[in-house]
């Protein structure tokens, strides 16, 4: 009679233990990097020229990629003379600043130029866009933590893995209360 009980206490908390386990393995300190994934918004909405300027980025390792979508002002056009280039340099001061022009991408609905740069360390940089036309110009400073590459489309099944656990464990659990339904109706 020892051994069923037994059997049953070990059954009842092997899910406690896994869900101790798994929230320990939760709380464990990890260092983060600042940005891994698609690009997210350096500023926006800022009056530059004859135009508003936001600037998206993806700043990793290797090429980084930078997103320039202009707006034009509330009551005029953009140039059609429009050159935007972006210079990137360490903060640190340890490289000289590279200049990379922008090309405009063609797309229906926005006006958008794209720029690939290359950065060669993690570190902060400092990013200044670049506007000139006919009918006037101006620049834009920031700072970006540039940030190694991740694994590509393997980002994908590492990040989805803690909810199909989640989801997998849930339904473990509703596969077990329906058994011990029946088995306690029967």
């Amino acid at each position: 009679m020892k051994t069923p009980r037994l059997h049953y206490y070990v059954k009842a908390t092997r899910p406690r233990l896994l869900l101790l386990v798994a929230g320990l393995l939760c709380a464990w300190p990890l260092r983060v990097h600042a940005h891994d994934g698609p690009p997210y918004a350096v500023l926006v909405d800022k009056p530059v020229g004859p135009c508003m300027v936001s600037v998206w980025a993806d700043p990793d390792v290797g090429t980084g990629t930078f997103f320039i979508i202009l707006e034009p002002p509330p009551d005029g056009t953009l140039p059609d003379d429009l050159k935007i280039t972006l210079a990137v340099q360490p903060a640190s001061g340890r490289l000289p600043e590279a200049r990379y022009a922008a090309a405009r991408e063609a797309l229906r609905n926005r006006v958008q130029y794209k720029a690939e740069v290359q950065f060669d360390a993690q570190e902060v940089w400092r990013v200044r866009v670049m506007l000139e036309s006919a009918r006037g110009g101006g620049e834009l400073a920031t700072e970006v933590e540039v940030t190694p590459p991740g694994l590509g489309r393997w980002d994908l099944l590492l990040y989805l893995f803690p909810f199909v656990a989640v989801g997998a464990l849930w339904v473990r659990a509703l596969l077990y209360r329906r058994k011990r339904r029946k088995v306690s109706a029967g």
